[in-house]
């Protein structure tokens, strides 16, 4: 997952839960721009003087996540060629900030998280994200109440986490463009019901006792088929913490073929509160010794 993805994802988390979870997002681009079409809650910042003016009423305590866009700029830096009648290649050339990177700096004394400046601008992230972008600018709290997290993304595009909710949910699914679920609970979800090409329902208990390394070959060979084909798939339990998690190692583990522990940190980096349980964590620690031939990541030391 690329930087810009997951700095995305993280903050599509965020939406609908209590406020000191909400983001800010702030638009730095042209009014024209803006009133096009931006992310959604997102607010331009107006500049005057060659300075962006920060609303008073703006209050960045209380977000976790502020992340300002301009439009494409790909690194925070951008490079400003001097005047030169000669058009030659010596011509002068100065970096400078780019102008989310600008106004980052003049709001950074009013949060106590780090500003996030997004890859890509707008332009990047609106076409990975189309479903985020509106005309809307004035949102009522009930509005803001009304949005629902997102599955993870876990390989962009092509594998999402998530729990029994968002799998329930048809807009999610049209979204998304899920052609494929992985299923890691006892419920039975509303899709794919009876079609076994786009549907693995492993039945297992949200305990420690739950053994699912039986499932697991067939769990890879699911995934990897429904990837050849373009599919796109989503993998959820009740929660979506404890059990899917696992699925998600396993299949990371046996795609890369690498370690627990290194499967481990990336999806934590994804999902900050996954957490199998450690009867699961055992049955990975198997299955590393099935993909690597020995067991590698000491279990012992808590990977929590």
């Amino acid at each position: 997952m690329s930087e810009e993805q997951k700095v995305g994802c993280e903050l599509i988390q965020g939406m609908g839960r209590s406020k000191s979870w909400r983001q800010s997002w702030r638009d730095v681009r042209s009014k024209r721009e803006y009133d096009e079409s931006h992310v959604i809650t997102a607010l331009r910042v107006k500049k005057k003087a060659n300075e962006y003016l920060i609303p008073e009423s703006v209050d960045l305590e209380c977000v976790k996540y502020c992340v300002i866009y301009d439009n494409n700029s790909i690194s925070l830096e951008i490079i400003l060629k001097g005047d030169d009648n000669d058009n030659s290649d010596d011509s002068e050339e100065e970096l400078v900030f780019g102008a989310a990177v600008e106004c980052g700096r003049a709001m950074s004394h009013l949060t106590r998280h780090p500003i996030h400046i997004l890859k890509g601008g707008y332009e990047r992230f609106s076409a990975m994200y189309h479903f985020f972008r509106t005309q809307k600018i004035i949102w009522m709290p009930q509005e803001l109440d009304q949005f629902q997290p997102y599955p993870i993304e876990i390989v962009p595009g092509k594998i999402y986490l998530g729990d029994f909710r968002q799998a329930c949910d048809p807009k999610i699914q049209k979204d998304l463009k899920i052609k494929a679920h992985v299923n890691v609970s006892m419920e039975t979800g509303p899709f794919f019901v009876g079609n076994t090409d786009k549907l693995l329902h492993i039945q297992i208990e949200d305990s420690p006792e739950a053994n699912i390394f039986p499932f697991l070959r067939h769990l890879c060979h699911f995934i990897e088929v429904h990837l050849k084909l373009g599919s796109v798939v989503l993998v959820f339990s009740t929660l979506g913490i404890s059990r899917s998690c696992a699925a998600i190692l396993a299949y990371l583990m046996h795609w890369q073929e690498q370690t627990l522990k290194r499967s481990w940190a990336y999806v934590k980096k994804c999902k900050t509160n996954m957490r199998p349980n450690r009867g699961l964590v055992a049955q990975l620690s198997e299955w590393e010794k099935i993909v690597l031939g020995d067991t590698v990541t000491d279990i012992a030391d808590p990977l929590y």
